[in-house]
């Protein structure tokens, strides 16, 4: 019974480190916007509300055809990206200058 406390401690203690690690981490995201030029597909599921894998990638194939976005209100140019979830994320994301 000891050696199953003592576990549990363990993994007790190890499940708050990483939970503390994902915070901070998260945290460091939110807190400087993603230029949606540079991002991955990853980075833009994770960062972005209402984005999950499938619009992400939508958004770096649109990205690849067409060019750097302008600003962050071209992606409604996006199939699937509406201006409700592009003004839900607007202190998320950014576009940095574009010449």
């Amino acid at each position: 019974m000891k050696h199953f406390i003592y576990v549990m401690r363990s993994l007790m203690k190890r499940a708050v480190f990483a939970m503390s690690v994902l915070f901070i981490s998260t945290s460091l995201w939110a807190a400087t916007p993603l230029d949606i030029n540079t991002a991955n597909a990853k980075e833009l599921a994770v960062v972005m509300k209402g984005v999950g894998d499938k619009k992400a990638q939508a958004i770096i194939d649109y990205r690849e055809q067409h060019g750097l976005f302008k600003s962050i209100e071209d992606l409604v140019k996006v199939k699937g990206i509406g201006s409700a979830l592009v003004s839900r994320n607007q202190t998320l994301i950014r576009v940095q200058d574009v010449e």
